[in-house]
């Protein structure tokens, strides 16, 4: 039975480090000896230091993510409402990632961009399925008129992970609230539903 302590020290060394060093820059030795165990003990959690980086990601940013999930899956609340939710846990997940110092204090321009790729590509997977179950609802319910509610999701999660996140294109606040606007708008005249019934979604 795997050591769920030894595990967590494993994430915690290398976040540790992260906040000194490029991740290039940090061996899976080094790790270990920061986490206060054996080298050997690394690879019976982890096969690659790649996949100590995907464990870090996943448990620092999961919270906001099962929250989005637990309440996409309550059908009794509104589609509009639940897509509000997914949204909100996009910002909430990418504000906890821009403020960790594992976010912020990667110092090397490529290990900066790798570790953000890993991050968007963590939240994207986890949130697509969610987001297109509920457009899915929404057209069977005849809320949202789209026959592509997978792409309709990608398209939507794309935009705001990398505008949210902030590092490929670093734009101002306000830039960021315009492009958030301007996606309401577009998912507005692709889902076939009146200007402004999605306005609500400027809060989140």
């Amino acid at each position: 039975m795997r050591n769920s302590t030894k595990y967590d020290k494993i994430l915690d060394a290398l976040q540790s480090l992260l906040e000194h060093k490029t991740l290039q820059n940090i061996s899976v030795s080094e790790i270990a000896q920061t986490a206060g165990i054996g080298k050997g003990s690394i690879y019976y959690y982890f096969p690659s230091k790649d996949a100590i980086l995907d464990a870090l990601v996943k448990r620092n940013y999961e919270s906001p993510i099962q929250t989005a999930k637990t309440l996409s899956r309550q059908t009794d609340i509104s589609s509009f409402t639940r897509m509000a939710m997914i949204f909100q846990a996009c910002r909430n997940s990418s504000s906890a990632f821009r403020y960790h110092p594992s976010g912020t204090l990667e110092t090397d321009a490529k290990g900066e961009s790798f570790l953000h790729h890993k991050y968007m590509k963590h939240l994207i997977s986890e949130l697509k399925p969610e987001l297109t179950e509920i457009i899915r609802q929404g057209i069977e319910n005849g809320d949202i008129h789209f026959d592509q509610p997978a792409a309709l999701a990608d398209i939507a999660l794309i935009v705001l992970t990398v505008k949210l996140d902030n590092t490929l294109v670093p734009s101002s606040e306000e830039e960021i609230e315009d492009t958030i606007r301007g996606l309401i708008s577009l998912l507005e005249k692709g889902m076939e539903t009146p200007p402004g019934s999605l306005n609500f979604l400027t809060v989140f």
